[in-house]
């Protein structure tokens, strides 16, 4: 049986109810005051519930918050580098401070009940100056926090009404059973990759270079809430199951989707998104070029930078850096800058506005680029197909 690197902080927390709670919880609900919640906080809500934010057992309160957002750390000393948050408006605190409160999906159904432990105010500007490394709202993840409300509920929830998935669901595991599957593969040691994108050569290359040193690969792609430029996850997904149909091995590749919001975080993000494939049982995570970025707001690789920020055992998890890679025609394959020695007109690079181009005119991408596979799925996709 496979030695799983343990959770982030020794214990995969769980806040769903049992079928035995559930009902009581649910009539519960129906006399309290109730907060709807928008697609984050639902997500974040959801990934609290089955352990994925271990060792969170509900919304930060305000020294944790602070914490986080300052120094990187939760109370308990333990690294974390992302807040993850319940806005509501300064009424609605008020009244359930100390209190309960029903958690609703967005169409009014309860889903949770949180003990609401603290209220209290905090500073959107230096959230978005320390977490974001900007103020400017046309950075999306700002936009979404200076669009919450001015005060933060903080305390412990139980999930008593899971929200129901309806896409993806051969692909979807907790990360218990996540754990459980890696076990019955057999592997000690997995590496994870983030996307919020289709693979194409350049990743895979990167993800075959880290599945040289490990017994195997989660291909951890992210399908919860993302920018509307963003290529829809039900796209992606086929193009992950045509790629690794076709190029990997079975049996050292398993696809399994990340239900969590993208926070466009940058290098916050990709300490974050380390710890939590931990959870799910990683103990590597790929961080290639602006992982988590979006548009110049961070340097291309200061997503590696902030990993020298901690040491060696505050992560618990080995990341695995790779700079830009490519097809060089001169060297006849894939490599990075430390491996070719050919200038860059040698290599097959395009921005992503150009592939948008091509894909939109019904053009396919070189091969060095990308698989015709994945290719044929995207031209589809914006063809309207």
């Amino acid at each position: 049986m496979a030695s799983l690197i343990p959770p982030h902080g020794g214990t995969l927390i769980n806040r769903l109810a049992t079928e035995g709670e559930a009902g009581a919880l649910a009539e519960e609900a129906k006399g309290l005051p109730a907060l709807a919640l928008g697609m984050r906080p639902l997500s974040d809500l959801e990934m609290i519930a089955v352990g994925a934010f271990s060792p969170l057992a509900g919304f930060m309160d305000k020294a944790t918050y602070t914490g986080v957002v300052r120094d990187m750390h939760l109370p308990s000393g333990l690294a974390w580098s992302l807040p993850v948050t319940l806005s509501a408006s300064a009424e609605l605190a008020r009244k359930v401070e100390g209190k309960k409160v029903a958690l609703t999906d967005e169409s009014g159904s309860a889903i949770a009940v949180m003990d609401v432990a603290e209220a209290f105010p905090y500073n959107k500007e230096e959230e978005a100056r320390l977490c974001y490394r900007t103020t400017e709202t046309a950075h999306p993840g700002v936009a979404a926090l200076y669009g919450q409300e001015e005060m933060l509920l903080g305390g412990s929830v139980r999930v008593f009404n899971r929200q129901q998935h309806t896409e993806f669901i051969e692909h979807r595991r907790d990360p218990q059973e996540t754990r459980v599957e890696l076990e019955r593969l057999g592997w000690q040691t997995t590496v994870g990759f983030q996307t919020r994108n289709p693979v194409h050569r350049a990743h895979e290359y990167i993800q075959k270079c880290a599945m040289e040193t490990v017994d195997g690969l989660l291909l951890h792609p992210l399908v919860g809430p993302t920018r509307d430029e963003d290529i829809p996850a039900n796209v992606r997904m086929k193009c992950y199951e045509v790629l690794i149909a076709d190029y990997y091995p079975k049996d050292r590749v398993l696809l399994s989707v990340y239900p969590a919001a993208m926070r466009y975080a940058g290098p916050r993000e990709a300490i974050f998104h380390a710890i939590v494939r931990k959870n799910y049982g990683c103990s590597h995570f790929i961080v290639g070029r602006d992982h988590a970025g979006v548009g110049s707001y961070y340097g291309t690789y200061d997503a590696q930078h902030i990993f020298r920020e901690f040491g060696p055992n505050d992560l618990g998890i080995t990341p695995m850096f790779f700079e830009n890679s490519f097809y060089c025609r001169n060297c006849a394959a894939m490599g990075t800058a430390k491996t070719c020695p050919h200038p860059d007109e040698d290599h097959v690079s395009l921005s992503g506005t150009r592939v948008r181009e091509m894909l939109s005119q019904g053009q396919e991408p070189p091969p060095e680029f990308s698989r015709p596979e994945v290719a044929r799925i995207l031209i589809d996709a914006y063809r309207g197909n």
